[in-house]
């Protein structure tokens, strides 16, 4: 900064562009070649904790950065004037060829984000410690995890689906439900015996076009594939096939049910409540799961139409995903019960487990950014998961007795159409259909500031599965691999076939 210039100016306007919690990294030149000095101010300093630390940055990279801080203090509007952008932009592409500049510094975010700066290239990053995980082949992943359901009981041929479920979420780099369920949500709970792992289906009515099913508190894992296959079957048969579901538990990614439809020819519709996470707009109490509402339509792609998401900003798997990276949850996704949106991820799981946290719905909180319509979608799933079932809800699916704090059983709904596309129109007409208007959409004009592509539903986890697929298998990070040897270490006879896992 210049002399006498104080960095409240500066930092106030560059808060004023960003969004909240932003860490903004100010570095301030001692001398004309010594070191920078960085502020992380996501949170407010202390005279005991002011996370200061150091790093080298030439001088011309420094009077950059300084000539760069001014623009945006000097044009607090200056994004939207022409010759301002080009000043900026100009003087970015610069700075990010100069010497000593952090990959990492806000300035290159503000020029993207607010500026709408394309650079050329940018500082090559350090190699991440994700470059250095070990992979694992999916194949010898998935008879692990198979492995482990059978030490349990499950029968073989419920063990194989599964595993195959799980794998799946792992193939598709939704990480969330793959590999990193298997422990925490599926044994940790067959330990605590709230879930039990070879329960039998029950049909508790049945027509031709419609089934009420039970699950008995079985593996979701396994009840998820037989009642959709049941409603593809009807479907088949009668056009339309529709299969409700209670007394299951967690059934893993919604996607694959949906995509089981699919690759028969059907379109595929399926949801599940779960134990309360999302508060209502204007709300704070966790009266809601995270309740996915999924699609599944067959294309002519080489992969289907599968849209396959939670109806609140974020998931309780994500948020656990972002504990075992060790990383902070997106501000906007959690409220607490004082309506304040928090971003500690540890302490959010801990106060969602106390019911002293709550997921916001797809919109966020409040309704100036949509929030109603998540609330919407969610109340709409939950309603279809427990009325047909007359299952329960709230506090009687949280998994945890309040009184007590000892775990409870889940018991979940579930429910999955199938609507076989043969009897409306060939197949191929309707995949033709589909495959044009999604390529269409793809190759519609593209934003300036973007990424320079279009994705439509299932494409990005196709994506996934071509690199993973070509990388040899899934990367397994520390906390998995951890529990990956507690499985190992103290299921019975897996410690005999898996003596050393491919990473020890």
């Amino acid at each position: 900064l210049p002399p006498r210039t104080t960095t409240t100016t500066i930092i106030t306007t560059a808060f004023l562009t960003l969004p909240p919690r932003t860490t903004l990294q100010v570095r301030t030149p001692k001398t004309k070649t010594s070191s920078t000095t960085i502020l992380n101010l996501s949170t407010p300093l202390s005279p005991a904790k002011n996370n200061i630390t150091t790093t080298i940055m030439s001088a011309s990279a420094q009077q950059l950065r300084t000539d760069l801080l001014k623009i945006i203090g000097e044009n607090p509007g200056g994004h939207q004037d022409a010759t301002v952008r080009a000043s900026f932009a100009s003087k970015l592409q610069a700075y990010s060829n100069a010497d000593g500049v952090d990959p990492s510094d806000v300035i290159f975010a503000i020029g993207k984000s607010v500026f709408g700066v394309e650079l050329d290239s940018s500082p090559a990053p350090a190699k991440s410690k994700a470059d250095d995980l070990p992979i694992v082949d999916f194949d010898y992943m998935k008879q692990f995890m198979k492995e482990v359901f059978l030490s349990y009981g499950v029968s073989p041929d419920r063990a194989e689906t599964c595993s195959e479920v799980l794998i799946e979420a792992d193939k598709r780099g939704i990480d969330s439900h793959g590999l990193g369920r298997l422990k925490p949500i599926y044994c940790d709970r067959m330990d605590n015996g709230i879930l039990w792992p070879d329960r039998p289906i029950d049909v508790v009515t049945e027509s031709e076009t419609t089934a009420l099913v039970d699950g008995n508190l079985g593996l979701g894992l396994y009840i998820g594939p037989h009642c959709m296959q049941m409603a593809i079957d009807k479907a088949k048969k009668y056009g339309v096939g529709f299969v409700a579901c209670r007394n299951s538990t967690h059934y893993g990614i919604a996607g694959y049910y949906a995509t089981m439809a699919t690759e028969q020819g059907c379109i595929g519709l399926t949801g599940t409540n779960a134990r309360p996470s999302i508060a209502p707009t204007f709300g704070v109490e966790p009266m809601l799961g995270t309740n996915p509402l999924v699609f599944g339509i067959p294309t002519s792609d080489e992969y289907p139409f599968v849209i396959d998401c939670a109806t609140s900003v974020n998931q309780r798997g994500k948020i656990e995903k972002y504990a075992r990276e060790g990383v902070e949850t997106p501000r906007g996704a959690v409220i607490d019960d004082k309506g304040i949106e928090r971003t500690d991820t540890e302490g959010i799981l801990r106060d969602m487990v106390l019911g002293k946290c709550a997921l916001t719905p797809m919109g966020g909180a409040g309704d100036k950014m949509g929030g109603y319509k998540g609330y919407g979608w969610a109340t709409t799933v939950e309603l279809l998961c427990i009325a047909l079932q007359s299952g329960p809800w709230g506090e009687d699916i949280c998994g945890l007795d309040r009184a007590t704090g000892k775990p409870k059983p889940m018991p979940l709904g579930h429910f999955f159409l199938a609507i076989d596309i043969e009897k409306i129109c060939p197949v191929d007409t309707f995949k033709k259909n589909t495959g044009e208007f999604l390529a269409a959409l793809r190759a519609s004009k593209k934003a300036p500031t973007g990424p320079g592509r279009i994705w439509t539903a299932g494409e990005p986890e196709n994506d996934a599965r071509t690199e993973r697929t070509g990388q040899g298998g899934m990367k397994v990070n520390v906390p998995l691999q951890k529990n990956m040897q507690a499985l190992r270490d103290n299921r019975p006879g897996l410690k005999e076939k898996y003596g050393k896992l491919p990473f020890e």
